[in-house]
């Protein structure tokens, strides 16, 4: 986004403003953005910096949702990066709505969005939070695979072994349940295992996870 655009700043400076524990001063930068904004895509903007600062569920979903709605009016490569946010968004705020179905929904539909996200931490904790969102809405399945997963991450931790920590988990953490994803972590988890550093029982652990992908 330009810094340079009036309402690009404002909400700059109201992002400050809320690290800062400035709240009130935060919604007030948010509120003169949208009332600056000149044409769908300054909207957007607004809208979606505006809706963290609602008092109930219901305004911070219609906020989200005038969000979604601006985005899909402007409709070109300045929005396409915004998409996979936006439905987390609204997913998060239909789940605050105890709306589960909804908020699937919008999972979904953020994790068809989540590649249109450039690459990098940005991008990383994007895939991060569809793949939460899918597995608290029901939207992949629980497998097999997660508890064996789960207990060989708390040996690595309770070891220490942060090298082997790092190689898998980002696998796991942004597995949105495709081929690609499921391919990745097998990729993962064989790197590891070859690499034969591992204790034998986590080596066990390691092989039966494999299998079972």
């Amino acid at each position: 986004m330009d810094p340079d655009n009036p309402v690009v700043n404002l909400c700059a400076q109201g992002m400050r403003a809320e690290s800062e524990g400035r709240n009130a001063d935060a919604r007030d930068l948010f509120e003169r953005a949208w009332q600056t904004a000149a044409d769908d895509y300054e909207a957007c903007v607004a809208a979606h910096y505006l809706a963290r600062h609602q008092p109930t569920p219901q305004q911070t979903l219609h906020w989200n949702q005038e969000c979604l709605n601006r985005a899909d009016l402007v409709g070109d490569e300045r929005v396409s990066g915004f998409h996979a946010s936006l439905h987390i968004n609204m997913a998060k705020a239909y789940g605050d709505l105890a709306e589960p179905g909804k908020a699937r929904e919008h999972f979904e539909l953020a994790a068809a969005h989540v590649d249109a996200v450039p690459s990098g931490q940005y991008g990383d904790w994007m895939r991060v939070a569809v793949a939460e969102g899918l597995r608290a809405t029901g939207a992949t399945e629980a497998r097999a695979v997660d508890g064996l997963l789960r207990a060989l991450f708390v040996k690595f931790c309770a070891r220490g072994d942060l090298k082997a920590l790092g190689l898998v988990l980002p696998a796991y953490l942004t597995d949105l349940g495709t081929e690609d994803d499921r391919m990745r972590l097998v990729t993962a988890l064989q790197m590891v295992h070859a690499a034969g550093w591992l204790p034998e029982e986590e080596r066990q652990i390691l092989s039966n996870a494999i299998g079972v992908l």
